[in-house]
């Protein structure tokens, strides 16, 4: 048998971690899927639950592009649909131009409350059962 070592104990590693992320994303996608929504747009729509906790607050595009794992196109792409479906509000941000402001609808904050514990409980049973998870 050969002997480890570190370089492949730590390539070891990222794959096992890199295993637990597609399962858990795919599962995560499985059942949101009757809801009409996939793991990332609930990334965004729990991002915009967690920074809006009220009704009519807005949060920069830019500050959730530093949260998801999306390029810039695809993160704006998600978030049209989102509005198209009526779940967020798009508005031009009036100080910077340039900036988009985005607010949950109270129909997007009721679909997020309805599907956060389907989401948790992924988490819960993917990420305790893993192995490698830290301490």
């Amino acid at each position: 048998m050969a002997v480890k070592t570190a370089d492949s104990r730590l390539e070891d590693q990222w794959r096992d971690i890199l295993s637990v992320h597609a399962r858990t994303m795919c599962e995560i996608d499985r059942v949101l899927h009757p809801h009409g929504l996939g793991a990332s747009d609930f990334e965004v729509l729990d991002i915009l639950a967690a920074e809006t906790p009220a009704h009519g607050d807005q949060c920069r595009v830019q500050n959730i592009a530093g949260r998801v794992h999306l390029s810039q196109s695809a993160l704006s792409r998600l978030i049209g649909r989102l509005e198209k479906d009526g779940l967020v509000l798009r508005s031009v941000c009036e100080e910077d131009r340039r900036g988009v402001w985005v607010a949950l609808t109270e129909k997007g904050r009721a679909l997020h409350a309805e599907v956060l514990p389907l989401q948790r409980e992924v988490l819960a049973r993917t990420l305790t059962s893993w192995p490698g998870r830290p301490v």
